[in-house]
């Protein structure tokens, strides 16, 4: 930082001011990267950054002939470019303001002691704009760095940060209780991490990490309780692995909301879909199994269509799970010819054996792999 300050001094490029003032109007460009604290209740502090966009707003001519860039850095809440920084040049500038000012968000991907390396050569850079078709000023500026571009709209913008950032907080959690768990039962953590980074297919990868249907079948839940109970025998609180599975049944719970969002009482519904993979029969578990029980228990009039399962020929915990949740399955379950010839008021797709099906294009789908 020294050296590119020292650099830019000497170039004449570089100028300070405690206060905006007329010169904003010789500007292209104003880029506002105030902190946004945390406030006593938890939510940010927005006082700076609304000062710094008070003095902005005041400053600009409204007669300007081309409009002025006012690139946002801060890290913000989802909405405060729409409800709070518009409203405030608007109040200044009046009808005239998206002829003015063009609003952007551009989060900043800095970490500390490393932030100039990370400015030239970032993971990505998001660009939030009203109509979320990016921004010709910063194209400019970023010219000459290689990074992935997202334009996007300012609400997908602003969470990024918050997205990103909880992450690596999950990531840094998971790994202390994990490491924590070794601890205790004389693993060697190091080795455990080691082995477990190696798989760049699954555990370190974009797999799993698409918003979706909620996890399930004879593996994921089984193990999760089971690694529960090993931490808390050696007694190592692992809080974040404790609360995956309610995370998981609160999932289930968004989807029916979703799924059945609109919906009057006995309306008829085709579920395509009811093993947690399509193509096979493995009821166990099944979140599609739980959102079966959960529309019919609502009171809709529910068929099911998923060839791979046949009620007559479930054995063992695969049977006893599927009809201690839907006693009615037989009854249920229809053919693919009355899938594609009865009226339904909503398919919802819960795998892959909607591909199977050739529907009428008026019927209304939600597809539940893939949320919107």
């Amino acid at each position: 930082m020294d050296e590119l300050l020292r650099k830019a001094l000497d170039n004449g490029r570089f100028m300070a001011t405690v206060e905006v003032g007329g010169e904003i109007n010789d500007c292209d460009m104003a880029i506002v990267c105030v902190g946004t604290p945390s406030a006593p209740d938890g939510a940010h502090d927005m006082r700076y950054i609304i000062e710094a966009s008070v003095q902005l707003a005041a400053a600009i001519d409204p007669k300007r002939e081309t409009p002025i860039t006012i690139v946002y850095r801060s890290t913000v809440r989802p909405g405060t470019m729409e409800e709070l920084l518009l409203p405030i040049f608007t109040a200044k500038l009046g009808k005239d303001v998206l002829r003015v000012v063009e609003l952007i968000y551009n989060p900043e991907f800095l970490r500390e002691s490393s932030a100039v390396y990370d400015y030239f050569n970032p993971p990505k850079i998001v660009v939030g704009s009203r109509d979320g078709k990016g921004c010709r000023n910063l194209d400019i500026v970023n010219s000459n760095i290689s990074a992935p571009v997202f334009n996007v709209g300012y609400r997908e913008a602003e969470i990024t940060k918050f997205v990103d950032n909880s992450w690596h907080a999950v990531k840094v959690a998971f790994a202390n209780e994990v490491g924590r768990v070794c601890m205790r039962m004389g693993i060697s953590a190091s080795k455990v991490h080691e082995v477990f980074v190696s798989d760049t297919k699954l555990n370190i990868s974009d797999y799993y990490t698409r918003p979706g249907g909620a996890f399930g079948g004879s593996c994921l839940p089984k193990d999760v309780r089971a690694f529960q109970r090993i931490a808390a025998d050696c007694g190592a609180n692992t809080h974040l692995v404790d609360s995956l599975l309610r995370s998981n049944d609160a999932h289930k719970r968004q989807l029916f909301e979703y799924a059945s969002a609109g919906l009057p009482t006995g309306a008829r519904i085709l579920l395509a879909g009811l093993a947690f993979k399509a193509h096979t029969d493995d009821l166990r578990e099944s979140p599609n199994v739980d959102l079966a029980r959960m529309l019919l228990h609502a009171g809709y009039n529910l068929s099911i269509y998923d060839p791979a399962v046949n009620a007559a020929k479930l054995v063992g915990a695969n049977l006893g799970y599927a009809f201690s949740q839907i006693p009615q399955l037989e009854r249920l379950l229809v053919s693919k010819e009355e899938a594609e010839s009865a009226q339904f008021d909503r398919v919802i797709a819960a795998n892959a054996t909607i591909q199977d099906l050739s529907l009428a294009p008026s019927l209304p789908v939600v597809n539940l792999g893939a949320l919107a």
